[in-house]
């Protein structure tokens, strides 16, 4: 189980890694100005959102097959884990929206939008790891 656990955490890192830098990548993507540029990130946007995706599928697939394994003693703190991972799928789907915005030409939210957006899947990683280390219930 442990090489489970690792691959969890791995892919988890990869999706978190994605989560944090595509809202930074539309706040520079605000702040382009030329039409180059403003394809560069389109390019670099789509990229990251597959590398995260595949991240966050690997994320559940080792995550429930690591729920499998432990079953019987699986209590309240893993539901509210698996609560704040769905929470988490919510927003990486929700990051298509302006991702496809920005594509079309008709992004109207500011670089100081993106950037408190920026900030949501840390509130969900300080959560979520708690969640997993203290098992406070």
């Amino acid at each position: 189980m442990l090489l489970i656990k690792s691959f969890h955490i791995i892919f988890m890192v990869t999706w978190f890694a994605g989560l944090f830098y595509l809202p930074r990548l539309f706040v520079y993507h605000c702040e382009t100005s030329d039409d180059a540029g403003y394809a560069r990130f389109c390019v670099m946007e789509r990229k990251l959102l597959t590398i995260a995706s595949i991240g966050m599928t690997g994320t559940f697939v080792f995550g429930l097959w690591l729920w499998i394994g432990y079953w019987p003693i699986a209590t309240g703190w893993i539901w509210a884990k698996a609560i704040l991972a769905l929470g988490l799928v919510g927003y990486h789907h929700w990051l298509i929206v302006p991702m496809k915005a920005f594509r079309e030409h008709r992004n109207r939210r500011s670089a100081k939008f993106y950037r408190v957006v920026n900030e949501v899947p840390a509130l969900f990683l300080v959560a979520i790891v708690l969640l997993a280390v203290t098992k406070p219930f």
